[in-house]
């Protein structure tokens, strides 16, 4: 395994939109445009964007980084409409200017060639799985992708993933794929895998980390703990680890699950 330990220099600036794709009534894709270069971007680092006009989404919203275009200086942004801030955002326009505090967070250890990932997202938390996707098939990594969500709404952007992974899907009421959670699909069942990342709901992952852990494989997980600054001012990001109390924006939000005290 590999691992970037020079994070990039974060910023906070207004970058101008230049894409606003629709998936569906819920999902979202946001692009925007960088006056620097995106070449230092990470994979599974977020963004705390700034949503304007609005009395209550007054605290930046913590985005994942679901792509990045480095000929186009630019990043996607795989967003959810879950609220006012997130429904503000999903009706910005082409030239827009939106701020953003920009890259945060530390990244997932890259697995090198010759090994095997499997990668397990649920919901909007596949948003991170694309870009790491895609840098793992860059390393020569052999890489799976379980994508899981409550239907077939929520399974999103498979011709994006079919791009640089083998793809399973598993929907809770059985309309996509496989019927049940994730950890009851078949592909969890033959666990001949070197890494897993995961990234969802907090249970999901929890669940995976534990048959990670049973299997002795190596598994990190994004956590998606509320995000109030992306500095580690606030502290109400904070989860306890096997080093102490440590926050999810700064120390994370990618931890190895054996340093998190989830049992």
């Amino acid at each position: 395994m590999s691992a970037n330990h020079n994070q990039p220099k974060k910023r906070s600036e207004l970058l101008k939109v230049l894409q606003n794709r629709k998936i569906n009534k819920d999902y979202y894709v946001l692009e925007v445009e960088s006056p620097a270069s995106t070449a230092d971007i990470l994979p599974g680092q977020f963004v705390e964007i700034l949503v304007k006009d609005t009395r209550n989404a007054f605290l930046r919203r913590p985005i994942s980084i679901y792509n990045v275009n480095t000929d186009r200086n630019s990043f996607e942004l795989l967003i959810q409409i879950v609220g006012e801030g997130t429904q503000l955002l999903s009706e910005l326009k082409v030239g827009d200017s939106v701020d953003i505090m920009y890259p945060l967070g530390k990244t997932f250890t890259l697995e090198t060639k010759g090994k095997k990932a499997l990668l397990v997202g649920g919901g909007v938390g596949v948003a991170p799985l694309l870009f790491l996707s895609r840098k793992l098939k860059d390393n020569g990594v052999d890489v799976h992708i379980l994508l899981g969500g409550r239907g077939s709404d929520n399974i999103i952007e498979v011709d994006n993933f079919e791009n640089y992974a083998s793809i399973y899907i598993s929907t809770d009421d059985g309309s996509k794929g496989e019927k049940g959670f994730v950890t009851q699909h078949s592909v969890m069942q033959n666990m001949d895998f070197d890494m897993i990342y995961s990234c969802g709901p907090d249970p999901m992952m929890r669940a995976v980390a534990k048959l990670a852990n049973e299997q002795n494989i190596n598994c990190e997980v994004s956590l998606e703990n509320m995000m109030a600054c992306g500095i580690g001012a606030c502290l109400c990001c904070v989860t306890e680890t096997t080093s102490g109390h440590q926050c999810v924006c700064t120390d994370g939000p990618v931890f190895n699950t054996k340093v998190l005290k989830w049992n």
